[in-house]
């Protein structure tokens, strides 16, 4: 078995501050064990402004945030989920939102970017989201093989869309790394229900690593971070504030859900029938 942890963080306008907060907290999560390591959505980066991780956007295999991935990666001998970063896109006002999973010696071994963009506007706090005007969508499911499993990668809004982990699980995903920011309001009500349930239906691990806190821009996220197993059970979670969760991933537990409960064997498209 080996031992998997989701860092939550409160990010704030300053890439420097922030690289260094995380690797603060990815130092505690290997000193507890931790072989592979998941960051929070927008880890590097919660500006004042939507453009403002557009303006940092870097180019791919360059810059300073990934630096930073490859470079924890291999100081510890650990695989990094580097939450998302900004990646530029052919469109110059617009990033990928890019998930990169960086092996222990500190290559980036797969991408995942953000399909689902967050375009909402919540009527309650009148907090209005446009992500699609900085954020060019990606189009493609990514699973990799790993020391920990199949490894699959999803991204906060992408959780609400259960034919994403579909897709991954007929690529035969053992475990789904979630870096997310869900928002106070969202995250209250449809969270760990949307997390357990993604866990449940795919007889999967899900490593789901939050944003949590007060943010400088007035945003509140919230937190939350957690491990659940194939059966739904929550191994570790922490409400809120900087910190780690952390959890074995034992691939016999996997193994039996299935054998036991074969629920995956057993999907059927029932025919469209005209009325």
């Amino acid at each position: 078995m080996k031992r998997v942890a989701a860092i939550q963080m409160a990010s704030g306008p300053n890439v420097g501050a922030n690289l260094t907060e995380a690797g603060r907290l990815i130092n505690r999560a290997v000193d507890a064990g931790a072989a592979l390591i998941v960051l929070p959505e927008n880890f590097a980066i919660m500006g004042m402004h939507e453009v403002d991780k557009v303006k940092v956007g870097e180019q791919p295999g360059k810059g300073p945030i990934q630096d930073f991935l490859a470079e924890q990666a291999r100081k510890h001998g650990i695989w990094i989920v580097g939450g998302t970063l900004p990646l530029q896109s052919d469109d110059e006002q617009r990033i990928r939102a890019a998930c990169l999973l960086i092996d222990d010696q500190g290559h980036q071994v797969a991408r995942y970017d953000k399909v689902h963009l967050f375009d909402v506007h919540l009527a309650e706090n009148a907090e209005i989201y446009n992500e699609s005007q900085t954020i060019e969508p990606g189009r493609e499911a990514t699973v990799v093989d790993t020391p920990f499993g199949r490894l699959g990668m999803a991204v906060c809004y992408d959780l609400r869309f259960p034919e994403l982990f579909r897709s991954m699980a007929d690529q035969g995903v053992d475990l789904v790394a979630l870096p997310s920011a869900f928002t106070a309001i969202t995250g209250k009500a449809h969270w760990e229900v949307l997390v357990r349930a993604r866990a449940i239906e795919n007889l999967i691990y899900v490593v789901a690593a939050a944003q949590g806190g007060y943010h400088v821009n007035g945003r509140e996220t919230y937190g939350h971070s957690m491990i659940v197993d194939p059966w739904g059970m929550v191994l570790d979670e922490l409400p809120n504030g900087s910190g780690f969760v952390s959890a074995e991933l034992d691939p016999r537990r996997i193994a039996d859900t299935r054998r036991n409960f074969p629920a995956l064997q057993h999907r059927k498209i029932p025919c469209k029938v005209a009325l």
